[in-house]
């Protein structure tokens, strides 16, 4: 940097397509700071560093930074200012800000030009990552492969219809599409290009006369080959999309800003070719489910419910034994799930935090790191899994041993958090971030809060974190976060208490939004819960529940009881009318 007279250089959690989840290759941020959660900002100046981290990963980023080097910054928290605040006040005038333009999206470099009024110089083509990284990962290489109809509900070129018809509302004449789980789903196809989500690297180039599929073609066999020409799919080299759109003759392309990178935008400005700024049409395509992935969905819950009881009754008749560990209850419901009939992949990480550890919102527990299970506490367990009929996301917190009243107190304040979004009816029109304090009320009771969102969609066959639809009481993205909830979009619920160095409790289950009725007042919309897996009641505290509240968990219990009954024999039948017994 003082070689080349940078003031500062910025340094992403992203790869090509501003994806959340990333392949090792694009894992900058972790390589410099040493900090392996799935979102942060590392910003270099010549004499100092700074890390911008969400409220998910507070404590785990203070664990693992060296202070001494680098300022975590806690976004959200007072005093903290965003990063394009900072840079507004610590950058001069001919200062100079290097970046790779490939890993940053449009709307972020945006916001950092126009923030910065006086205005400095900007670097955006600068790669001094791969002298410092030698022992850099090769970008991911995964073979693609074709999701049938019978799972996906909606074949491709009728998907493709759709985009049509949405650019001719907007009277678009290409659209670029860069989003990795919307090219998945538009095209039905998968793969693994990204770990434990089923995607592809590639770009997207879409008019009324062709669609042009960038990916490495070595990707590519001879069945998919097939399918791409026989669905008229034109295939070139991954990075020719670059040279591509440098050549494009058009008067005007569609982009989303969140996910084009700043790299392409540039090229596309200095074309001339008139810039439609619009959200991804496929957005709110691929987030309202139809009836084929609302039905396959619940048969993965089905599948995956199996795998969380078996895992809880695991926990249960085995923690006083001695030999219980977080890794090896993260890899006990892995190989359950490894061994279920139509699995493909886990959706992430398992998260098992033991006590303390489950404080930490995205703790992942190492052979170093990994506590015994064992005496008194809390195990919070999240996991999930992708099946060719869906993908899954659950939380868990199960009790071991005798807790204290403070704890049951917590677990208890949570699930009325759980049953009163649940429960949630609402005039059609609202959206998550009309709704996210029905969640937080019995916790904010408390005086007490969680650093996070209460929800978020979840994809199909696709990243387990999918927006637009999700639950959230600040606006970060007035886009996004202002998307009415519409019937047929899943959306989690997860609401939690976290106390550093003590424990952490979150429950979760996934929320299908139904039309309940329409009448004069206009049309109500309600959520139909399609995870079925016991919610340990040992920590309920049942004085602190209304009547309704335990009529809600009697009955969601009683669905998991049937859903699960076909498949267990009598022992496992007996152990699950115990946890999902009557209180």
């Amino acid at each position: 940097m003082i070689e080349k007279n940078y003031t500062a250089y910025l340094i992403p959690t992203s790869d090509y397509h501003s994806s959340e989840y990333i392949s090792d290759y694009f894992k900058l941020r972790e390589f410099f700071t040493g900090f392996n959660g799935s979102m942060g900002t590392l910003l270099v100046m010549q004499n100092n560093a700074y890390l911008w981290v969400d409220g998910r990963y507070f404590i785990q980023a203070a664990k693992q930074i060296d202070d001494k080097i680098i300022t975590l910054m806690k976004m959200g928290t007072p005093n903290t200012p965003t990063l394009t605040e900072f840079l507004a006040n610590n950058l001069n005038p001919k200062d100079t800000l290097a970046f790779d333009g490939k890993l940053l999206n449009t709307k972020t470099v945006i916001d950092i030009i126009k923030s910065i009024k006086n205005g400095i110089n900007i670097v955006n083509d600068e790669n001094i990552i791969d002298s410092l990284w030698p022992e850099r990962p090769k970008l991911p290489f995964s073979l693609l492969f074709t999701l049938d109809d019978f799972y996906t509900g909606k074949a491709y070129k009728e998907k493709l219809q759709q985009i049509l018809d949405k650019l001719k509302e907007n009277n678009a004449e290409y659209y670029l599409l860069a989003s990795l789980e919307d090219q998945a789903w538009l095209y039905n196809l998968r793969a693994s290009d990204v770990l434990h989500t089923p995607v592809f690297l590639a770009f997207s180039l879409i008019s009324n006369n062709s669609t042009i599929l960038f990916v490495d073609t070595k990707k590519i066999d001879i069945n998919v080959a097939k399918y791409l020409e026989n669905n008229e799919i034109i295939l070139k080299p991954y990075n020719e999309i670059y040279n591509y759109i440098k050549n494009l003759k058009a008067k005007n392309i569609l982009i989303n800003y969140d996910k084009v990178n700043y790299a392409l935008y540039s090229i596309i400005k200095n074309t001339g070719i008139s810039i439609i700024s619009k959200d991804d049409p496929t957005l709110l395509l691929k987030a309202i489910k139809n009836e084929t992935e609302i039905e396959n969905t619940k048969i993965a819950h089905i599948k995956d419910g199996l795998c969380v009881f078996r895992t809880m009754n695991y926990i249960k008749k085995n923690y006083e034994n001695n030999d219980l560990s977080e890794l090896g209850i993260g890899n006990y419901i892995e190989n359950l799930r490894k061994e279920t009939e139509g699995f493909i992949d886990i959706s992430f990480d398992s998260i098992c935090g033991f006590n303390e550890h489950g404080a930490m919102m995205h703790y992942k527990a190492t052979p170093d790191s990994s506590s015994k299970i064992k005496n008194n506490g809390l195990v919070l367990l999240d996991s999930g899994g992708h099946y060719f009929e869906g993908t899954t996301d659950i939380t868990r917190t199960f009790s071991i041993g005798k807790i204290n009243d403070k704890m049951k107190i917590h677990y208890t304040t949570v699930l009325k958090s759980v049953i009163a979004l649940s429960k949630a009816i609402f005039l059609k029109g609202c959206t998550g971030f009309n709704l996210d304090a029905l969640a937080r009320e019995p916790i904010w009771q408390l005086l007490i809060d969680y650093k996070c969102g209460t929800g978020h969609g979840v994809g199909n066959i696709l990243s387990v974190h999918e927006g637009p639809n999700n639950f959230r009481w600040q606006i970060r993205n007035s886009n996004l976060d202002s998307q009415v909830l519409l019937p047929g979009m899943i959306t989690t619920v997860e609401p939690g208490i976290y106390l550093e160095n003590k424990y952490g409790i979150r429950i979760e289950n996934e929320l299908l939004c139904v039309e309940k009725e329409t009448n004069e007042f206009g049309t109500f919309l309600g959520f139909e819960t399609i995870t079925y897996a016991p919610i340990d009641l040992d920590p309920i505290k049942p004085s602190l529940l209304t009547k309704e509240e335990k009529e809600w968990i009697n009955e969601y219990h009683k669905m998991v009881y049937e859903k699960l009954r076909p498949y267990l024999d009598k022992t496992e039948l007996d152990a699950l009318a115990l946890y999902t017994r009557k209180i």
